[in-house]
Order: structure tokens, then C-alpha cells, then sequence
């Protein structure tokens, strides 16, 4: 596949990544955030079946030693990061929730500090400290007062826990992924979130308030499911078997940027000249980091 064609799906898968930061808003008030999940992952995981079965002619199977490693993955990765994902929100802007989801490459390059031992250069250190200037200036909403009283959006602190346990599956991925595809880890991982959600989705009792919701919910959730979920991740992988991981990784910048302007058209929300600053310094701290 030419690199071109690669640029462009990416571009793509970008767009659908900063679409589904409009579909949650769209979708959360009237879903709870346990059915949301299962609702995403259990249609995200037949349609993936079908295509990496019949598509890839992938070899799905795995053993019971194998178990462990896809429910650590689908319950801190996809149960945990989502849930919190949709409950923040219902309590902050998708623009707010899209800044502080886009440092999770830094998060993601500080846990593997820790737990992989990787060395940061001090250009890395640049990137980490500017963008979590931006994720701290945008949670306080811009007031250093805040910041001191500890007086933070409900929402933009449960995001910032999302992004963190997505930082953790992001590291433990790459340490299983000497072992297993990233198709079959993906695959599994969402499997393992959807049957581990049942119960709580049997607690939320969908059936008594599905028929009520509006057509808008249903069709964002189909939309998560579908463009961000199976698209999205299909051709970032092709992306890094083609183009390499680090030309791929650039493109996360791009996420927030649709996202502030899908935001503003979509869902009307306002952004302050200063808050395109903050926005700034986190798209500029990843670049550096991941470019270096």
C-alpha cells in the first residue's frame, strides 16, 4: 500500500477518533456508563471477529495460560478506561476530555520509564513537562488558584484516571506483544470487557430505559463501535506495519484538533483563545516526545 493512501487513512482514523469524543457527549446522558460500554465493545468484537476471521484469515485461537494476560488487558484497558471515559462525560466539555486524553503518550512514556527502565533524554523531559502544563492549566480551567485549592472539574480528574490505566494496558501491551498479534491482543481485549460487563450491565437494567432513548444515542454508540473501535484501530495497525510506529504515532496530535473544531460545530461548545494555548503545549510536548 502506498504511503499515501496510509497518510490519508490515518488522517481518517483521526477524525473518527475525534468523533467519538462527540458521540460519548452525545450518548452519555442517556445511557449509563456500564450498558455504554458493553453496547461498543460487544459490537465492536463481532464485527472484528468477522473481519480478522474471514478478512485476515487471522488464527484466533488461544490457550488458558493465554487467559490472564486478555482479562488484565480487556479489564484495565477497555473496561476501566471506558467506564471512566463515559462517566467524566457527563461532568466536562469534549473538548476539555479530548486535551487531556491527548497526553496519554506522555503518560504512556513515563510508565515505561518506571516499568520498562527506558532512559528519557532531556528533549523527552521537555515534552513531558509541557504537556502536562497544558493538562494541569486546562483542568484548572486556567486559574493557578485552583490549582493550589485543588479546585478541579469532577469530569477532567475522572479523565485523567481514564488516561491512566490506558497508559498501563498501552505498557503491558507492548511487553506481551513479543508474544502475541496486536490483532489477537486487541480482539481478545474487548471480548474479555464485554463478558466482564454483564453484571453490571444486568444492574443498570438497559431494557427499562433502550426504548426511550433518543435516536442519537443509539446512533452514536453504533458509530463508537463501528469507525473509532474497528476502523480506527485496523488501520493504525496497517499504518504501523507500513509506515513504522513512529511516523504512525505523530498522527495522535491531530485528535485533539478535529476534536476542539467537531466540538464547536456539533455540539456548540466555546473555546477561549487562551485554552487553544493549553491545547498547545500538550499536541507540542507529545510531538516532541514521540518525534524524539
Amino acid at each position: 500500500m502506498k504511503a499515501k493512501t496510509i497518510y490519508g487513512l490515518m488522517l481518517l482514523s483521526c477524525f473518527f477518533w475525534a468523533g467519538a469524543f462527540i458521540a460519548a457527549k452525545l450518548s452519555a446522558s442517556y445511557i449509563p456508563p456500564f450498558t455504554l460500554t458493553f453496547l461498543r465493545f460487544s459490537m465492536a468484537t463481532i464485527i472484528l471477529y468477522f473481519i480478522l476471521k474471514y478478512g485476515f484469515k487471522a488464527n484466533l485461537k488461544i490457550t488458558k495460560k493465554d487467559i490472564p494476560y486478555f482479562l488484565f488487558t480487556g479489564i484495565v484497558g477497555m473496561f476501566g478506561y471506558h467506564v471512566l471515559f463515559f462517566i467524566a462525560m457527563r461532568y466536562t466539555t469534549a473538548i476539555n476530555s479530548s486535551l487531556i486524553a491527548a497526553s496519554n503518550p506522555i503518560i504512556t512514556t513515563l510508565l515505561s520509564v518506571i516499568i520498562l527502565k527506558d532512559s528519557p533524554s532531556y528533549k523527552r523531559l521537555l515534552g513531558i513537562f509541557l504537556s502536562f502544563l497544558g493538562v494541569a492549566l486546562v483542568i484548572a480551567n486556567g486559574s493557578f488558584a485552583n490549582l493550589v485549592k485543588l479546585s478541579f472539574n469532577f469530569g477532567d480528574i475522572l479523565m485523567i484516571f481514564a488516561v491512566l490505566l490506558w497508559g498501563i494496558y498501552s505498557v503491558f501491551s507492548k511487553k506481551i506483544m513479543v508474544f502475541f498479534n496486536p490483532f489477537l491482543i486487541t480482539f481478545y481485549s474487548f471480548l474479555f470487557c464485554s463478558i466482564f460487563l454483564i453484571p453490571f450491565v444486568y444492574y443498570e437494567k438497559p431494557f427499562s430505559y433502550l426504548a426511550k432513548t433518543p435516536m442519537s444515542a443509539i446512533l452514536s454508540v453504533i458509530y463508537m463501535a463501528i469507525f473509532p473501535t474497528v476502523i480506527g484501530y485496523l488501520v493504525q495497525q496497517i499504518s504501523i506495519k507500513e509506515i513504522g510506529p513512529s511516523k504512525t504515532s505523530i498522527f495522535v496530535n491531530l485528535v485533539p484538533i478535529f476534536s476542539i473544531f467537531l466540538s464547536i460545530i456539533i455540539l456548540h461548545e466555546s473555546i477561549s483563545f487562551i485554552k487553544l494555548i493549553y491545547a498547545l503545549f500538550i499536541i507540542v510536548g507529545v510531538y516532541i516526545t514521540q518525534r524524539n
